[in-house]
């Protein structure tokens, strides 16, 4: 048996980034930088007015004064003329400041009657002014190689000129469902037979993930059509199975994947749900063999899939933040095993509270769509009774139930 933990890290440790590719930097969002950006240019690039009003130089005004407006700066303006002493000149905001001038005076701080402005007490020398290179000089750093890029970053690198940058690139995961119970959803369905929700589930959660599903269909329990298709996965980065790697006699992916050389690491994690969960690796591709149940599917995905797609994406944070609540209600546990109760959470009396998002069994997927997150029930522990503070992996926040 394999622990929750040494699971994990197992997969963690055999995925790495994958290289980095030149993108346009609206395709860069939510993408991790696979390289510093300097700034290109100071910002701002030239000396400017962060008010409307007026640009003065402030040694002209030592008390009240009546200075004349001999210009009009408005923003987008070439350099104006310099400023000549005893005089203003009318700025927008964004426009250049006139040489000689050091100060701005807000519109609302003055009036201009009669072509001269008028002005009321002594300035401080550089108030509203944005000096050039007084955010970011040139060749500063900007955003710095496995930042996340969002908006803020996209600002600086439009700034600076830039119309693509060096992300990772985003891991191709194929998807292959296995059973002769399975039809395509949509398909009408004969006895016995269920609509095939993991496939679609997986990409799903590949896509929240960041990275690009390459679903391969539905595979048969028969040896030569699986093996077909997982031959076909093992050419993408990372390869999800779902469903026969229990112990039945129709579940054939281990031994299948064995046959393709795929060198096992685990075969089942003492947890639950998820137990029968498997590992191994062929030249570079990570391969993952999740079970069938739909709960326990996008259970495993998200402990032990996702944070290899992360991570193969350079991200530095691959595991969802743990968040103590109080149980409001014993939950479902045995000592042994790592146990992944739905929740639904909610604060009172100063304190995050869970409780069951309904009955735990796996083939519940209401359970799981009314939960909030996952509370992590500790293998250390015989019970998890009501009072105790547990972890929980918030997968959302509850008001967006």
């Amino acid at each position: 048996m394999t622990s929750f933990l040494e699971a994990r890290d197992a997969v963690l440790s055999r995925v790495s980034p994958l290289p980095p590719e030149e993108v346009p930097i609206l395709e860069a969002v939510g993408r991790v930088l696979a390289a510093d950006v300097a700034a290109s240019l100071d910002f701002p690039p030239f000396d400017n007015s962060a008010m409307d009003g007026w640009a003065v130089l402030a040694a002209d005004v030592t008390g009240p004064v009546c200075l004349p407006v001999t210009a009009f700066v408005p923003a987008g303006a070439a350099l104006p003329a310099p400023l000549a002493p005893g005089t203003a000149a009318r700025i927008m905001t964004g426009g250049p400041i006139p040489p000689g001038a050091d100060t701005v005076v807000p519109l609302e701080e003055a009036a201009e009657r009669g072509g001269a402005v008028e002005l009321s007490r002594r300035l401080e020398r550089g108030a509203h002014v944005r000096r050039r290179g007084g955010d970011i000089a040139a060749g500063d750093v900007g955003v710095r190689a496995g930042a996340v890029v969002g908006a803020a970053e996209v600002s600086f690198l439009a700034s600076a000129a830039r119309t693509t940058v060096p992300v990772f690139r985003r891991p191709r995961v194929a998807i292959v469902s296995t059973g002769d119970e399975l039809v395509e959803p949509g398909a009408p369905l004969g006895p016995g037979q269920i609509h095939d929700s993991n496939g679609i589930a997986v990409a799903a959660a590949v896509v929240e993930a960041g990275g690009v599903p390459v679903p391969l269909g539905i595979a048969r329990d028969d040896a030569g059509e699986l093996r077909e298709r997982l031959a076909e996965g093992l050419r993408a980065d990372v390869l999800v199975t779902t469903a026969g790697v229990s112990m039945g006699d129709r579940d054939l992916v281990r031994e299948v994947l064995a046959e393709l050389g795929v060198a096992p690491v685990f075969f089942t994690v003492e947890v639950k749900p998820g137990h029968p969960t498997a590992f191994g690796t062929r030249a570079g591709t990570a391969v993952l063999s999740l079970p069938g149940n739909p709960v326990s599917t996008l259970m495993m995905f998200e402990q032990l899939v996702r944070p290899a797609l992360l991570k193969m994406q350079g991200h530095r944070h691959v595991l969802r933040p743990l968040v103590q609540a109080v149980l409001d209600e014993r939950l479902a546990h045995r000592a042994g095993r790592v146990t992944f109760a739905r929740v639904r959470l909610d604060s009172r009396d100063g304190a995050l509270r869970a409780r069951s998002a309904g009955k735990q069994e796996t083939f519940f997927l209401r359970t799981l769509l009314d939960a909030d997150g996952v509370a992590l029930l500790p293998p250390e522990r015989a019970d998890a009774p009501p009072g105790i503070s547990v972890p929980v992996q918030v997968l959302r926040p509850a008001h967006a139930r």
